[in-house]
């Protein structure tokens, strides 16, 4: 599977965001969860919201090719004590250099 940083499904009807395009482009073949920072207002049937250490701010986990419920499992058992897993964070200070 792929982890992105963003929406998967971007709204409760279904309308794809970077992970759904994703998908997509890879003929549908590799799961896809994307993990978002904000929520987005008309997006609550396919996301999940996940606390992670004694953050009071939740991550939003939407996916497409795996169960979002099982997504979120994914996410919870990513290494690092803090809201945003380890690996993610790395990723995220990387692309901003």
């Amino acid at each position: 599977m792929i982890v992105v940083d963003g929406y998967v499904i971007l709204n409760d009807e279904g309308k794809h965001g970077l992970g759904g395009y994703l998908y997509e482009s890879l003929s549908q073949k590799i799961p896809i969860i994307g993990v978002a920072k904000r929520s987005f207002i008309n997006n609550k049937k396919h996301v999940r919201e996940v606390f992670r250490g004694d953050s009071k701010n939740p991550l939003y986990i939407s996916s497409i090719g795996i169960d979002v419920d099982e997504a979120v499992k994914c996410i919870q058992e990513m290494h690092g004590q803090f809201r945003m897993p380890d690996l993610l964070r790395i990723m995220d200070q990387q692309t901003k250099n």
